[in-house]
């Protein structure tokens, strides 16, 4: 079942009512939250723009869950560089829940069933605790979607040739299924299909992530489709998301250029200096909101993140089509695949 069918007019109310549920429940249970929206006066919204958002910086200070002690099933950590991290207290259910909703965004472009999967990473990253967190929980989060995995890199990051010609004499007559940080995946997969002559044209690239310390590598997202179509890789989708709402992704569709939110998401763009909403083809500071957070109260998230929304209910699925455009000046970085240099 899709999870991308709502066209904008449907999904506000029905977002409205379960995000608002949302803020109350969290006001009941997590006594920090209620402190916080006492003191900014809220006591209800009209819009889903109304709602009160939270700086995601505020889950690297506090202590915010929405369940007692003995229900914490898993904690998860995001992968700040100063130190800091923001730490994500998940139940059963909640766990259970963005595991689901995950598989049904990526279903939209892999389809219902586990795709042969490469792997543009080493598995050493599993090993290095510096960057399990952040970089490893990400692939290994990515692997529950692939099986007959093979890894692009050797132990020693440098690229297996001959492991990714194996997988496509094995795999590479079907879908399969690729997935890499996206400067590795230029780095390293761009390169080697064109210098080795790979055909990865049944390939189905999922990819994420900045360019941070490669920045002067840096390349548009068109160029990015474009050079990967010469090796053949036309299915191309990036797709955005953080721990700090951990199952959501924006994920990028067939057209290509521009990420769509599931039914039970959405985003906005505010003025980083009025807190306002901006219209269509005005950059701001990215706000994400989602159904999915019911153990912490990340519902409703003013990111660090600038974007813009280039339409609504003008794309190939319904609602708002959206950018990001790069992090806000002089927040910090997520580090989450600037790992790579340690680990490899």
């Amino acid at each position: 079942m899709s999870v991308f069918t709502l066209p904008q007019s449907e999904r506000e109310p029905l977002l409205l009512k379960s995000l608002s549920d949302l803020v109350a429940h969290h006001r009941r249970h997590c006594a920090e939250y209620d402190r916080i929206l006492a003191a900014s006066g809220f006591s209800s919204a009209a819009s889903v723009a109304d709602l009160p958002w939270l700086p995601v910086r505020l889950f690297k200070t506090l202590e915010l869950k929405s369940i007692p002690d003995d229900e914490v099933f898993k904690v998860l950590t995001s992968s700040g560089t100063t130190g800091d991290v923001s730490r994500i207290y998940l139940d059963k259910a909640a766990a259970a829940a963005q595991t689901r909703q995950l598989g049904a965004t990526l279903q939209a472009v892999l389809g219902p069933k586990r795709l042969p999967m490469l792997i543009v990473d080493t598995r050493s990253i599993l090993k290095d605790r510096r960057s399990f967190s952040a970089r490893g929980a990400g692939v290994l989060g990515m692997a529950t979607f692939g099986r007959d995995h093979v890894w692009a890199l050797d132990e020693q990051g440098t690229v297996d040739v001959e492991g990714i010609r194996g997988f496509l004499a094995r795999h590479g007559d079907r879908p399969f299924l690729i997935f890499g940080f996206t400067y590795l995946v230029w780095l390293h997969l761009y390169e080697t299909a064109r210098a080795h002559d790979l055909d990865l044209g049944n390939g189905i690239l999922i990819h994420s992530g900045g360019w941070k310390k490669l920045i002067d590598q840096a390349v548009s997202p068109e160029e990015f489709r474009e050079r990967l179509g010469r090796a053949g890789l036309t299915r191309i989708h990036n797709f955005y998301g953080m721990v700090e709402q951990i199952g959501t992704i924006f994920l990028e569709g067939p057209d290509g250029g521009s990420l769509y939110c599931p039914d039970f998401a959405d985003v906005m763009v505010r003025d980083p200096e009025t807190w306002a909403e901006l219209p269509p083809g005005e950059p701001g500071l990215l706000e994400v909101v989602s159904t999915l957070p019911t153990s912490y109260p990340g519902h409703v998230l003013l990111t660090e993140d600038l974007g813009v929304v280039h339409g609504i209910d003008d794309g190939v699925w319904p609602g708002k089509r959206f950018s990001v455009l790069g992090r806000l000046p002089r927040a910090e970085a997520r580090g989450c695949s600037d790992t790579y240099r340690s680990a490899a």
